[in-house]
């Protein structure tokens, strides 16, 4: 007799929930655009949203705090010619963001502290090259000041932010629509999936491909293609019959996918978003309500089907938070920003933990705010690792204030204790509280007199006599 062993995985029970109303972004006019991007991306400081504009484009950029409704008059970032189609918060300033445009261009743009008090229209660094609208921005991991961009001209430009100069263009390998332009974890390699149904692995500074696949889906649908751990590649597209599909594939072996899984019939594309710590890959349909995730292992079937967030209400957007803007003490391992028509709504993955301590299973060392390398020292050939940081310094532990004030005053040891009472000001006490004070005085004198029987009986009529005085001289030590 058989029996199906359930897979082990400390990530089998993570599971999805929606924050309550009051801390939502509500009354925003997300952007009607039919364009598949995530029109949304947040970062510890701020969410920014892709929002509706008469006569140009505009994004909101909103302090994560500034929950509830939003009023009417909330200054915008305003200085595209033509609707925002992309936009994407630097990994490496948390106050510095780009955006692209239906007006051929790239704008990067700088948010005060504390976020927009009045419209903003002049960008600091504007950049020039592209023919065509620009719809994808991704900025590299580990260099400073290094942005790449794809536009409906077929054409991927690196851009060194600091000189406002398109230092590579890639601009002979598409023949059609780029769906998708991403890099690897320490920015050596660039991703590409375009129109003409083929995925591409390129050499960011010579412009080559490494390594090309032709149809990895097989319907004409778009596809979506992110670096996933170990050289892997994850793959979203469409069968022919237009059934939606996931597939992994390894570099070493290209021709031939590790696995393939059809999952429905939805006519939404796939964005997949992918978190090296915790090795999950997050499907977030466009117009779906849900998200489903899945854990990437070396095992067969590879790509492993965890649990599905669902939700009433379609999303038409979707913004990650990157790993050091979480909760790590509630055991909080992704948080997603799901944009509907009329407001954002925080969606939070959490793996169910019954201690209070920090979990370092869930949380290795993960990507921090420091870039390794300079834009003009990469562009010169120098690569740099991503710099890692331990996530237990934002750890705040959630045992409340009173239970360890207590503990503390029980390890008091009791000559440190009578020095403490004699020390404390007669104002800061009730009156009861410095009857007792007297008497511990006059017990003080009584030492020096009396045998140590005498003392012991004293001490226990003071005990029995007020023992609340006593507590709450103990409280105010």
């Amino acid at each position: 007799m058989s029996r199906k062993v359930v897979r082990t995985s400390k990530f089998r029970h993570v599971f999805g929930q929606a924050v309550k109303a009051d801390q939502c972004y509500d009354d925003i006019r997300i952007s009607q655009m039919t364009w598949d991007s995530n029109f949304c991306s947040v970062n510890p400081k701020f969410v920014a949203m892709i929002v509706e504009a008469s006569g140009g484009g505009a994004f909101i950029v909103l302090p994560l705090g500034k929950t509830g409704r939003i009023d009417m008059s909330q200054p915008t970032v305003c200085g595209h010619t033509g609707p925002v189609l992309d936009i994407e918060w630097c990994p490496h300033n948390d106050n510095v963001i780009a955006s692209g445009s239906e007006d051929c261009s790239v704008m990067i743009w700088e948010i005060p502290e504390g976020g927009l008090t009045q419209p903003l229209k002049e960008p600091v660094v504007k950049l020039e090259g592209h023919s065509k609208r620009v719809g994808i921005l991704s900025w590299h991991p580990t260099a400073h000041n290094v942005l790449m961009s794809a536009g409906c001209d077929n054409v991927v430009i690196l851009w060194n932010v600091v000189r406002g100069e398109a230092a590579v263009r890639i601009d002979t390998l598409h023949t059609d629509l780029i769906y998708s332009a991403c890099w690897n974890r320490d920015g050596t390699r660039i991703l590409t999936s375009c129109k003409d149904k083929k995925l591409r692995l390129l050499d960011p500074r010579k412009g080559t491909v490494i390594a090309e696949k032709e149809k990895p889906h097989e319907g004409s649908r778009p596809v979506r293609a992110v670096f996933v751990s170990d050289g892997k590649i994850l793959t979203t597209g469409f069968s022919r019959m237009s059934e939606r599909q996931v597939a992994l594939w390894d570099l070493n072996s290209f021709q031939e996918a590790l696995t393939l899984q059809e999952l429905d019939t939805s006519s939404g594309v796939l964005l997949p978003f992918y978190d090296p710590d915790t090795s999950i890959v997050y499907l977030c349909g466009k117009g779906d309500s849900s998200i489903r995730y899945f854990e990437v292992t070396d095992e067969a079937p590879y790509v492993h089907y965890l649990s599905m967030y669902s939700s009433k209400e379609s999303q038409k957007g979707m913004g990650y938070m990157p790993k050091r803007g979480l909760e790590i003490n509630k055991c909080e391992i992704a948080r997603f920003y799901k944009l509907h028509e009329r407001k954002c709504e925080p969606v939070v993955m959490t793996v169910p933990r019954k201690s209070d301590l920090f979990q370092e299973d869930l949380y290795p060392d993960t990507i921090g705010p420091e870039p390794s390398v300079e834009a003009d020292d990469w562009f010169a050939g120098k690569d740099g690792k991503p710099i890692l940081m331990s996530l237990k310094d934002g750890f705040v532990a959630t045992t409340k204030k009173e239970c360890k004030s207590i503990k503390s005053l029980l390890t008091i040891p009791t000559a440190n204790l009578h020095m403490s009472l004699m020390g404390l000001s007669s104002h800061s006490l009730s009156k009861d509280a410095q009857a007792l004070q007297s008497e511990l005085k006059a017990l003080r004198q009584m030492a020096t007199q009396e045998t140590g029987r005498q003392l012991e009986t004293a001490l226990q009529k003071m005990k029995n006599k007020d023992t609340q005085s006593l507590v709450l001289i103990l409280l105010q030590i």
